[in-house]
Formats: structure tokens, sequence, C-alpha cells
């Protein structure tokens, strides 16, 4: 079974808005390099969600987990998210789609970040 993780972030019109993002992803590949990784961005950057879930089907991805990378769960989390994951398993039955809470709800994202603030 091939697996793929994507980070969906907002996006920005700044180009290097996505730094962090891509950091991560990178990362992600050192870890684990048998599993894909993408990025795919809500609005205002490519790849939209719907294109890279229609380009891991294509390369025989049959999971996908959604890591939401966003710190707090506004209404993008809490409305767009699910009309759009709704929309990717009606057009992609074949993958089986998990959504991860929003990284900001990880307790040790939460624990990291009081840290630095500290420093």
């Amino acid at each position: 079974m091939q697996r793929a993780t994507i980070l969906f972030a907002h996006g920005s019109r700044d180009p290097l808005w996505s730094r962090p993002i891509d950091a991560v992803a990178q990362r992600m590949r050192e870890l684990d390099p048998q599993r894909l990784v993408r990025c795919a961005y809500l609005e205002l950057m490519q790849p939209d969600l719907a294109t890279t879930v229609e380009e891991l089907a294509g390369a025989g991805v049959s999971a996908v987990t959604i890591v939401p990378m966003f710190l707090g769960v506004g209404r993008h989390a809490r409305q767009d998210l699910p009309v759009l994951l709704a929309a990717l398993a009606h057009s992609h039955p074949q993958i089986a789609i998990t959504l991860q809470p929003a990284i900001g709800e990880d307790a040790r994202v939460l624990e990291l970040l009081a840290r630095i603030a500290l420093d």
C-alpha cells in the first residue's frame, strides 16, 4: 500500500511564506524516504488540495493523511476543509483519506512554541 502525507496550509501571495512548510516536508522525506510528502494550499498558492490528491491518485497512492498546518482551528479548518474532504472522498473513493487535527492542537507543538518564546 502506497501512503502519502499532504501538509495542508493556507497559502500567501508572498512566495517566501511557504519556506517553513517546504522545510517540514523536506525533513519528513529525510526521516521516511518511503513516504510521499506533498504540500497543498487552500488559496493564493499552488497546488491546491484537489490537484495534489489527483497527482497522488495517478501515482497509485491508496492512503493519504492530510495534516492541517494551522496553529488555530479557525473557519478554514472547521468549515472549508470538511467540504474539500467530502469532495475528495467522492472523486477518489479508492483512496483512504485521514485528517489529522490542526498541528497547533498538538501538545508537543504548544510545548515547543512556549519554550522558544521563553528564550
